[in-house]
């Protein structure tokens, strides 16, 4: 699929999802707290990183751009709209961040929008780790967990690569005024974002590989012990790893 039409069919699922939960307030507050529960564990899983100078931007950025509970529908109805120019209006390098970005969001959402049907219908009487990981089992989809995970993987990878392409830092910089003109600023400030926080790590020998593989190692165990072996035993790990959000 080209880029342009992989883009706008993304996007246009994401809409449809968000329709969706508007039409129906329950779903939306199961949607808002499946996505703050993900975000919160993603926050303690990486909190060595988060403190750390050389990857805490980096964790920090997947936090908010890329794993997070934000609204990102600015940025979306940015990418639609310039989908068909997208080739020409960007360099040729980002073409594929943008794609890889608009196939995770549509990921993320069909995932999350599942996990909040089945949150929707679940007993009250569960803690929120306990309802998590019933969900979790009650919607399965595996395999899209993992591929979820590799197209994250995929844009830190196309990131990094960024970043190592002459003159790339500039050009971005210079696209600013164009597109504010363009009404692109939000997608404008996510390259910018972007390439600055991995162009830290690639300064450091390993620095992005490193945490490259330590987000699919880490996520990899999460994404067994949610769907594997007894309930319980998942969900006081979950619980384990939410306390320390809690107390921080």
């Amino acid at each position: 699929m080209k880029p342009a039409s992989a883009i706008r069919t993304a996007i246009s699922e994401v809409a449809r999802l968000r329709a969706l939960a508007t039409d129906d307030p329950t779903l939306a507050r199961a949607l808002g707290a499946v996505k703050t529960l993900q975000a919160h564990r993603f926050e303690s899983t990486y909190s060595d990183f988060l403190q750390t100078t050389l990857h805490g931007p980096a964790t920090r950025f997947f936090l908010e751009d890329l794993y997070g509970n934000g609204d990102y529908s600015d940025r979306d109805h940015q990418f639609s709209r310039i989908a068909g120019s997208l080739q020409s209006f960007f360099p040729e390098q980002v073409v594929a961040t943008a794609v890889a970005l608009a196939e995770l969001h549509v990921q993320t959402e069909l995932l999350d929008h599942a996990m909040a049907k089945a949150w929707k219908a679940q007993a009250t009487r569960q803690s929120a780790a306990e309802m998590y990981v019933t969900c979790w089992r009650l919607v399965g989809a595996i395999p899209e967990r993992y591929l979820q995970l590799e197209t994250v993987i995929r844009i830190g990878q196309e990131l990094d690569s960024l970043t190592g392409t002459p003159g790339l830092r500039m050009t971005l910089r210079m696209m600013r005024g164009p597109a504010k003109m363009a009404g692109l600023s939000a997608l404008q400030s996510f390259l910018e974002k972007g390439f600055d926080t991995f162009a830290v790590m690639s300064r450091s020998p390993n620095g992005t590989s490193r945490f490259l593989s330590t987000i699919r190692e880490r996520e990899s165990q999460w994404i067994g012990a949610l769907s594997e072996g007894p309930a319980d035993t998942a969900a006081t790990a979950l619980a384990m790893n939410l306390s320390n959000v809690a107390r921080s």
